[in-house]
């Protein structure tokens, strides 16, 4: 049975790899695109980029780091191959879609390792949560692109993985021993880390490090704590300077002195405003419980919260018979993997509840967790057909059909924009998008005001403006305007 999981894990890993060379022609969101490889391929390449306002030096949002390390890196190397490669010219829209995705689908291997390492001090069957990991659709979709919440994820599972050590020898009769050093200064930093990159990490982050400094406290005292809290110190504050230095490094310029910048200030700033959050859409507050959960992970989240019921019926049964304090006695010096699982799973979930504003990408990065609860050796398995038909569907429409024109319009656009001139005429292209994405300018690999090529996004106009707009970018009359600016009817 191991020996056919393992074949099964090590398929769903090679079709991983193998989607995303094909590539995936989806399009989820333009956060994949606008907040790492667009800004990287315009710095590295000095390709035609469309800067989103995040990256602004008048409104730096988000820290530079990581799209630097993922993007960054990719083009990097492309640079090199297209200034020293045997072959010019080689570097095409395909090699800048995949390049990034590349690099991320490997860096998505550490989950299954982060799995194989977490499973067994959870009392879990490490081969079965691998297998819900590697075949859920958000690993092979989410997890594969440069959205900052793949980043997320990843960070999250690490840390679980540096906090489990402690949590399960806690769990022991004996005091639990002290870890290295440096344990408390990789985890301080891992944490300072994940807030550089969403500060939303502290959400995840809470209930592991609560966990992490109860389990080695002393004592449960608010001294024992702080004590626990300080071995952190070291590592966050290094990890702080380095974002800070790199962040003020990559802002400043000509005409902009070099200050300090905290992208995670502005970040903060920015979102805690109701305003602006409903500039991007506001959302009931069940969103995420209600909806994204059965939208990500379905079966496996209808599993959550059949075991969080059961868990709080015996609770309240507990509470019933023997009242709060011996409950509470009686439930903490030894939880359950399962009652710390369902922590780890739904107080961050409750906590991003308290934004308006819910995208199931949001909810990505508790994948780990929620792998690792369904796979408790005491939790009867979900039924595998019905959970391979939804990652299919899942996998097919966020991967392929989702805005699934896009992309592969833009690697046509980019073929004929760079192909010869027949007789050496010059031609000029305006490139009209409407009613789609953002469109990814880096793919069309235009060299800065090299080309003669217009690239217009309208967004969501109403007919009659993209009617108005397509006979002011031609010589004839293209379209004429129906009713009373109801409708257009293009005439080619």
């Amino acid at each position: 049975m191991e020996i056919e999981a393992r074949v099964l894990w090590g398929s769903l890993g090679l079709l991983r790899l193998v989607w995303c060379l094909l590539p995936q022609t989806g399009y989820v969101h333009p956060d994949e695109f606008f907040q790492s490889p667009e800004v990287m391929a315009g710095d590295v390449l000095g390709v035609e980029a469309a800067r989103p306002w995040e990256f602004h030096p008048s409104s730096p949002c988000r820290t530079a780091v990581f799209p630097l390390l993922t993007s960054g890196s990719a083009f990097w190397l492309l640079r090199l191959w297209e200034e020293w490669g045997p072959w010019p010219g080689a570097v095409s829209g395909y090699l800048l879609l995949v390049g990034p995705r590349l690099l991320l689908t490997a860096l998505s291997f550490a989950l299954d390792l982060a799995v194989y390492h977490l499973a067994p001090g959870w009392g879990a069957e490490r081969w079965n949560a691998l297998l819900l990991l590697s075949g859920s659709y958000v690993t092979l979709v989410f997890y594969t692109r440069t959205f900052s919440n793949a980043i997320e994820g990843l960070l999250f599972a690490w840390l679980l993985v540096l906090v489990s050590p402690r949590a399960a020898r806690s769990r022991t009769p004996r005091k639990p021993a002290p870890g290295p050093r440096w344990h408390g200064w990789l985890l301080g930093g891992l944490v300072v880390a994940g807030f550089f990159n969403r500060p939303t990490f502290l959400a995840f982050a809470l209930v592991p490090l609560f966990l992490w400094g109860t389990c080695g406290a002393t004592d449960p005292s608010f001294k024992s704590l702080t004590q626990q809290a300080l071995t952190l110190l070291p590592g966050a504050s290094l990890t702080a300077v380095a974002f800070v230095a790199v962040d003020s490094w990559y802002f400043s310029g000509p005409s902009r002195p070099s200050t300090l910048v905290l992208t995670p200030a502005n970040f903060l700033r920015y979102n805690l405003d109701p305003v602006n959050l409903a500039r991007h859409g506001t959302h009931a507050r069940l969103t995420h419980l209600a909806v994204n959960g059965f939208l990500l992970f379905g079966m496996l989240h209808a599993h959550s919260l059949q075991a969080a019921w059961q868990q709080l019926r015996a609770g309240l049964q507990a509470f019933a018979q023997m009242g709060f304090p011996r409950t509470l006695e009686a439930w903490s010096p030894r939880p359950s993997p399962r009652s710390l699982l369902l922590l780890f799973y739904f107080v961050p979930l409750a906590l991003l509840s308290a934004f308006s504003h819910q995208e199931a990408r949001f909810l990505i990065p508790l994948l780990v967790p929620l792998v690792l609860l369904c796979s408790l050796q005491t939790q009867p398995a979900p039924c595998r057909g019905t959970l391979a038909l939804f990652n299919v569907l899942g996998a097919l429409f966020f991967g392929c059909l989702h805005q699934g024109g896009l992309v592969p319009g833009l690697g046509h656009l980019e073929r004929v924009v760079h192909a010869p001139e027949p007789l050496r005429v010059p031609t000029h292209f305006t490139l009209v998008f409407t009613h789609t994405y953002m469109p990814p300018r880096h793919l069309l690999h235009l060299p800065g005001l090299g080309l003669p090529v217009d690239v217009v996004d309208m967004g969501g106009a109403e007919d009659w403006v993209l009617c108005q707009a397509l006979n002011n970018f031609t010589r004839h009359a293209a379209c004429q305007a129906a009713g009373d600016r109801g409708s257009a009817v293009c005439l080619w």
